[in-house]
């Protein structure tokens, strides 16, 4: 059988996409692999929504051919946003024998047996209604605790800075039926957690003719497989979270609480530029809702500093709202133009770099300190964890997540993954409660 390797880079959807590969190639007689040194097929499983994330692949299909080097034979793969972006320059490159998009997956096998020498393959066309709904996942986890569920795929929004609607394609909705049997099915072989993915879950909407099924009613149809099941998901766009599905997270213990509700800008000017839809007393009025139902309900975001024309008072708009919304952390970047998107056509990528990454480094400052705020609010508290395996740092603590999605490490020799257990919080810093398991 041969040896299949696989590096995945970006969300937590491209992971289930390499899970989706895996399965997908397991039928080809592919076997999967962690050691690179050993693959027969090399790959990188890609993310377009930064620059810097592209900039990371050119430099491994670098690595990838000089491991082929040393064996005869071995093909190298990128599968991916990028793949859809760059196609022909990574086939340019002489170094790639095979580039197929996001919705291109299932062709891999086909696509793998026509490549010989001076003939590599390419399929990036993008489906309207390809959801890998039948697809089995092989599951790359580690802890065998928490499993990623993909709902959907594809993206209506098209914000003006970001490239996922171009690589992508269109939002498509999984058939709700296959999901919670998926649901089942890993709950039936001991995982105790299941993230479902959708690059905008709230706007999943099914329907057959005689049935349909939102996001409020897909998450009380996978709550109600088991109270020993945990529901997260992500991810959240603030036009769209409904009062519905606010209430449904209220109403069952087993849905998580915590959303992670990208803001990007604090600047309702901004917040339009980028064709966000919605306003800053929008955004803020959610918050509001969201923590009058669920009052410690944990709360992330993505913010990007220095978009085109920001202002210094577009900036301290962005940092006024996060100091009065108390993010529990953020995902934070300076902004990268990407080819293609109506930012780059449109609008002048005029903030210098130098300004750029100051305010970013304010934001992040902020945060840091918001952090640490929301951290040590949780200390005396009781919470429940779901043990997710040994500390990294300290084999001798176990570590897993709250409800709200904070990271929790504690003494204890007798649990193990896959456990729940109550701890209470002792101390904490701007990223870990420190716990001690409660008598």
């Amino acid at each position: 059988m041969k040896k299949a390797y696989i590096e995945t880079y970006g969300c937590q959807m491209n992971v289930n996409d390499t899970e989706v590969i895996f399965s997908i190639l397991g039928r080809a007689g592919y076997e999967r692999t962690e050691k690179m040194e050993e693959a027969d097929l090399l790959m990188a499983n890609t993310c377009s929504i930064r620059d810097n994330a592209e900039q990371r692949i050119w430099g491994r299909i670098e690595a990838f051919n000089q491991a082929r080097a040393t064996r005869e034979g071995v093909l190298v793969g990128i599968v991916g946003c990028m793949a859809e972006r760059l196609k022909n320059q990574l086939l340019d490159t002489g170094k790639v024998d095979l580039v197929a998009g996001p919705d291109a997956y299932r062709r891999l096998p086909e696509l793998l047996r026509a490549i010989h020498p001076g003939a590599p393959q390419m399929d990036v066309l993008l489906s309207r209604d390809e959801t890998y709904a039948d697809i089995t996942p092989v599951r790359t986890d580690r802890n065998g605790v928490s499993a990623f569920i993909s709902i959907m795929r594809g993206c209506n929004n098209v914000c003006s800075y970001c490239v996922v609607p171009y690589t992508r394609g269109v939002e498509r909705s999984r058939d709700p039926h296959s999901i919670v049997r998926e649901a089942c099915d890993v709950f039936s072989r001991g995982y105790r957690e299941v993230t479902l993915l959708g690059q905008n879950v709230d706007s999943y909407h099914w329907t057959d003719g005689t049935e349909t099924v939102g996001f409020a009613e897909l998450l009380r149809r996978v709550a109600a497989i088991s109270p020993l099941l945990r529901v997260r998901f992500a991810t959240s766009h603030p036009k769209d979270i409904s009062d519905e599905v606010i209430e449904t997270m209220a109403e069952h213990e087993n849905i998580c609480k915590h959303i992670h509700l990208p803001v990007q800008s604090g600047s309702t000017r901004l917040l339009e530029k980028m064709r966000r839809k919605y306003t800053r007393e929008w955004y803020l009025e959610r918050v509001a809702k969201i923590r009058s139902l669920i009052p410690d309900c944990g709360l992330t975001t993505d913010v990007i500093a220095g978009f085109c024309s920001e202002t210094p008072q577009d900036h301290r708009d962005t940092l006024s709202l996060m100091d009065q919304v108390g993010f529990d952390w953020a995902f934070m970047f300076a902004y990268s133009e990407r080819p293609g998107t109506l930012a780059a056509k449109q609008y002048p990528d005029d903030v210098p770099p130098e300004e750029k990454n100051r305010r970013l480094n304010e934001i992040i400052q902020l945060q840091g300190r918001k952090s640490l705020e929301r951290y040590r609010a949780q200390i005396g508290r009781r919470l429940q964890v779901l043990v997710e395996g040994p500390s990294k740092r300290n084999p001798a603590q176990l570590c897993g997540r709250a409800s709200n999605s904070m990271m929790c490490v504690f003494p204890d020799t007798v649990h193990r993954a896959g456990d729940y257990v109550d701890v209470v919080v002792k101390d904490c810093t701007s990223a870990t409660l420190i716990c001690e398991l409660t008598a």
